[in-house]
């Protein structure tokens, strides 16, 4: 199968590198990061800028319980399970056009949620957020590294930390203000993104140029629709077990089978195909077999435990939305310090393996450090502790995709990013799921020892802590801090399982060359072969 470059456009700039030359200069990557990370802003604002204004949007679109949950859940199904699917296309066409193609996708998405007349809608348009945000979650990373060495690409990653810190904790606060607003209102959640969205793609056309390649290949749709009903029934099943019914019961036994089942028709039919979503070669590689593992169980306990602060906060805390947005902040700035450094470290010396295995172990204590908190807790100790876990993390999950990208041949770096922000991606959405399930079970044992029948009801949502007189106050407190606390505690080995999978992962020395210079070199040795 050959990959011919396109001939470069006749009206692109002088300055511009051909589309069959070398690497691009450290002012055209600059240039063309700036559209990623107004991308990859927007995608990450998308998902944060709802959490402070969905009250508002059920009441006003009449939707239940059960729809709130799925409008945050549906824009993360879409997202997750189109991951696969887009990276496998970056290494089969344009991933300039991609690229573009799924912020536009995020703005059609974006512009029928702004204008939806009610709920059925809005689902629809979260699903199509969810596409255009997994493509812009695969893409970006895939882009960085066909622009950048692996050797230099450390220095880079604490800038993306950056727009994901600012993304997480602006959105909430953003999202805050939209609502409060009167001349504005929640429909400018989504809304707002637009401009910024349509920012990015023309930044893009105008600063990213890379080689573009024409392969005459099908797409295993079979293969992406199996895997695509796979995973999302098994989302599906983490989402709704231990809400909707029993974790054992005859719906989870369907559920998890019919899962796995299609699973498994996904293995087969991956491993019969030329040009599979997943290629099954990718395992092969003990680092990259390693990575997705400790992805997996990075997603698993760090987004399964965090997630829940944000309501430890107002609950427990008795923190306001705007303060608990606000709380967030050490464990980002924690995040951004360590994967910045780490990331200077790494390009300077060309060692990345020490920082994998200290990140997993910091981000182990930063869990056992949570697991002690309640509702007595002062904010002092808990930045602290936040910010132990935010220096792991950002250690560890940037470091994870530089490792995996390193370890394979060009022809499979989107692949495997993929396949790594999927599995991490999955991870998170059956960890929140899971210890989601786990804090409503712990609260309702809770409340049954401290009140007796009235636990019955007391759980069912969260308490108006402004209409409980103070002693019954103090006691629901507790019993929210206590909870939160179990999650970490139950997530803690969760991460030490990380700190054994990296431990395992063999140090390659970083390439020097970007992942089309290794493309073009990986063509010229199989043509002399």
């Amino acid at each position: 199968m050959t990959t011919t470059p396109e001939e470069a456009p006749a009206d692109a700039p002088a300055d511009a590198p051909a589309e069959t030359s070398g690497r691009m200069t450290h002012r055209e990557v600059i240039q063309a990061l700036s559209g990623l990370m107004l991308g990859m802003f927007v995608s990450i604002l998308a998902s944060t800028v709802v959490a402070n204004a969905l009250p508002r949007i059920i009441a006003d679109l009449q939707g239940s319980q059960s729809v709130y949950t799925w409008i945050v859940t549906a824009e993360l199904l879409a997202m997750t399970v189109t991951v696969p699917l887009w990276g496998k296309m970056a290494d089969l066409w344009s991933k300039k056009l991609l690229i573009q193609l799924s912020l536009g996708l995020f703005v059609t998405g974006s512009l029928i949620a702004g204008f939806t007349p009610n709920v059925e809608v809005l689902l629809v348009s979260r699903v199509v957020q969810g596409v255009g945000a997994g493509g812009m979650t695969a893409l970006a990373m895939i882009v960085m590294a066909a622009m950048i060495p692996p050797r230099e690409l450390g220095r880079y990653s604490g800038i993306f930390g950056a727009v994901f810190g600012v993304a997480t904790i602006a959105g909430p606060l953003i999202g805050g203000v939209l609502v409060d607003t009167s001349w504005l209102g929640w429909r400018w959640c989504f809304l707002i993104g637009v401009p910024f969205s349509l920012a990015a793609i023309a930044l893009l056309q105008k600063t990213l140029h890379l080689p573009v390649v024409r392969r005459e290949v099908n797409i295993d749709w079979l293969g992406a629709i199996l895997i695509t009903a796979g995973v999302s029934t098994l989302l599906i099943w983490s989402t709704l077990a231990g809400q909707r019914f029993d974790w054992a019961s005859w719906q989870t036994a369907a559920l998890v089978a019919g899962g796995l089942v299609l699973l498994a028709l996904a293995v087969f039919v991956e491993s019969k195909v030329k040009e599979p979503i997943i290629p099954l070669g990718i395992f092969r590689h003990r680092t990259v077999t390693l990575t997705i593992v400790a992805s997996v169980l990075v997603g698993v306990a760090m987004f399964g435990g965090t997630v829940f602060l944000s309501q430890y906060f107002q609950v427990s805390l008795g923190k306001s939305p705007t303060v608990a947005g606000l709380m967030g902040l050490p464990m980002i700035f924690g995040l951004l310090v360590s994967s910045t450094v780490a990331g200077q470290l790494i390009t300077k010396y060309g060692r990345w393996k020490a920082y994998l295995v200290a990140g997993a172990i910091v981000m182990t204590v930063g869990m056992l450090l949570l697991s002690t908190i309640g509702a007595g807790t002062s904010v002092v100790v808990l930045s602290v502790y936040m910010a132990v876990l935010g220096v792991g993390v950002g250690l560890l999950m940037q470091n994870l995709v530089l490792a995996a990208q390193n370890d394979v041949p060009a022809a499979e770096l989107g692949a495997t990013t993929s396949a790594l922000t999927f599995f991490r991606s999955m991870g998170g959405s059956i960890g929140v799921s899971a210890l989601g399930a786990v804090l409503a079970n712990r609260v309702t044992t809770l409340f049954g020892e401290r009140f007796g029948a009235a636990a019955a009801e007391g759980p069912a949502q969260v308490p108006d802590l402004e209409t409980l007189p103070p002693e019954v106050l103090t006691v629901i407190k507790d019993i929210y801090g206590t909870a939160t606390a179990d999650l970490f505690l139950i997530g803690a080995p969760i991460a030490f399982l990380a700190v054994i999978a990296v431990i395992f992962i063999k140090e390659k020395p970083l390439s020097t060359l970007t992942g089309d210079e290794r493309a073009r070199q990986e063509a010229a040795a199989a043509a002399i072969h």
